[in-house]
């Protein structure tokens, strides 16, 4: 675990303190504000993360580029725009799975996840899938063979983690936007297999 949590409450702190210095000096007002965050958060949906799965299912080069540097390939498509947030991509394989967590807040690729889930904020979740991955992930219907590795990964204020499930069986006919219509926003997060 890193300090980068703590950093978040004071970027908090300054962040209001500059929105009522601008609403003060009458450069913006409150509902501005709200109408920006509004639409952020209508532009952030897992259908995103989606998106970004199907195309790494069906272009190895794209594939490629997504796991060396998953902020910039994701840029590729439109999302991520302004964030400073480094995404790190980890995919599942025959014998590894990942699993995303944020154990000392919440932080999370929103706008590749939409808002995350209450459970993912939980601290009974942040605190076990770290001690105990494969118990908390069967309590989410995904049984892993004993011999599959699960590797935890910690989200903080400037790395944010997307995993890239495993294509299922029997899809090699489908298009990206069928792929797309197959992930859901736990596959993304690791708690599902897609």
């Amino acid at each position: 675990m890193s300090g980068d949590h703590h950093a978040d409450a004071t970027i908090a702190r300054r962040v209001r303190r500059l929105e009522t210095l601008l609403e003060e000096k009458g450069v913006i007002t409150g509902e501005k504000v709200d109408e920006a965050i509004d639409a952020f958060l209508a532009a952030s949906s897992p259908a995103n993360g989606a998106k970004v799965v199907a195309r790494a299912w069906t272009d190895e080069a794209y594939k490629a580029r997504l796991l060396a540097d998953g902020t910039a390939a994701v840029r590729e498509l439109g999302y991520m725009d302004g964030s400073y947030q480094r995404l790190c991509v980890v995919e599942n394989t025959a014998t590894t799975h990942n699993v995303i967590v944020c154990t000392l807040c919440s932080c999370y690729p929103l706008r590749l996840l939409g808002p995350s889930p209450s459970w993912y904020k939980s601290e009974a979740y942040r605190s076990r899938v770290v001690r105990e991955p494969r118990e908390v992930l069967r309590e989410f219907g995904l049984v892993l063979p004993d011999s599959t590795d699960i590797t935890v990964w910690d989200s903080s204020a400037e790395s944010r983690y997307m995993v890239l499930p495993r294509r299922p069986e029997g899809t090699a006919g489908l298009g990206e936007d069928e792929l797309a219509a197959l992930v859901t926003r736990n596959a993304l997060i690791g708690t599902a297999a897609v």
